[in-house]
């Protein structure tokens, strides 16, 4: 399976041009915490793609005589050595099967529609838009490419620069990682979520509330790391089982209250692994836990859809109907906002997927 995704033609025609791609963000409901060699995860996950939080990134190329990987990238108009430097190993992972890409002069533009920070993961978004890119240029050396086929190879080599960028490449609900309850799922790339949706799923919004934009203490990477020869690893896979099962009910179903309470475990359940790994560590913020003890309030005493989710970070992604925007936003102006840092927080909602320009 994974010799499929190898370009095998040694013949590189001369080509020159640009691709340019819009691809969003996503949050997992379903965490995934731990991976295996070569990024593949300890476990399934299953995310919402966002709409309005994206990475822009252009590629112009053209053919060079000698065979050695040459890049330049600008971040909004700037060198970022920190970001080429990951773009650099990134390449090296891929080049296996993208050999072509070393035998091309790139010039990489990029761009995020969010604050630098502001509590979105831009890895996801960034190497999906980037993975696209590479694509096009794929497709243009062999032009019997099917679409099928091009978002499966870009699901798989965004998934070497950034886990959770597979999921970015497909619209609404995806499922990444090899799971019993989902045919033909994988842990190369994501897939469209296949089973039923429910109609009440198809227009939740997710408002990112910004508690903490300082640089995280234990970075992401370190805390995949550290899920080896956690004390509580075997009942963090059981559990995922059970919550796989429980929201592939809940979606098919419509039982809101389900999907709320698996979206909102998983989110305490990732938290709690990095509490009890060792080493120890907590990335919530006192606001953190007001705003969550204020969410439940809030459900409670209106009858309310919403519910949070967390990154590995501090800030919340409120998940809640399309139908319940105007309350809640006012229920984020009068209650919430106060524990955001500067008051900033972002509206957003599921999203189609990338958008070729």
């Amino acid at each position: 399976m994974i010799n499929d995704f190898i370009f095998n033609s040694n013949n590189f025609q001369t080509i020159s041009g640009a691709s340019e791609w819009r691809s969003p963000s996503n949050i997992a409901l379903i965490k995934y915490w731990g991976k295996k060699n070569n990024q593949i995860p300890l476990n399934p996950s299953i995310s919402i793609t966002l709409k309005n939080c994206f990475t822009q990134t252009k590629i112009s190329y053209q053919t060079k005589k000698v065979s050695k990987l040459e890049f330049s990238f600008l971040f909004e108009g700037e060198n970022n050595p920190s970001f080429e430097k990951k773009l650099r190993q990134f390449f090296i992972k891929i080049e296996k099967y993208c050999p072509y890409l070393s035998n091309l002069e790139l010039k990489i533009e990029s761009r995020n529609s969010f604050p630098h920070s502001s509590g979105i993961a831009s890895s996801a978004s960034s190497y999906s838009a980037l993975s696209l890119c590479i694509m096009d240029i794929e497709k243009e050396l062999n032009p019997s490419i099917d679409d099928k086929f091009f978002l499966k190879k870009a699901s798989f080599i965004a998934r070497l620069g950034s886990g959770s960028a597979c999921r970015s490449i497909l619209g609404f609900f995806s499922i990444w990682g090899r799971s019993d309850f989902f045919d033909f799922s994988s842990d190369l790339y994501a897939m469209n979520y296949p089973n039923k949706i429910h109609d009440v799923y198809k227009e939740i919004c997710d408002t990112v509330l910004i508690v903490d934009k300082e640089k995280k203490e234990v970075s992401s990477t370190m805390g995949h790391h550290l899920m080896e020869g956690h004390s509580f690893s075997n009942d963090r896979l059981n559990q995922v089982k059970i919550s796989l099962k429980n929201l592939k009910n809940a979606l098919e179903r419509g039982d809101y209250d389900m999907f709320i309470k698996v979206v909102e475990l998983e989110a305490l359940s990732l938290h709690a692994m990095m509490m009890t790994s060792d080493p120890y560590y907590i990335l919530l913020k006192p606001n953190t836990i007001k705003i969550i003890n204020l969410i439940w309030k809030y459900r409670k005493e209106n009858d309310s859809k919403i519910c949070f989710t967390l990154d590995a970070g501090a800030n919340i992604h409120l998940i809640y109907p399309k139908k319940e925007y105007d309350p809640i936003q006012e229920f984020i102006r009068n209650k919430l906002i106060k524990f955001c840092e500067s008051g900033q927080f972002i509206n957003d909602m599921i999203g189609i997927g990338p958008l070729k320009l």
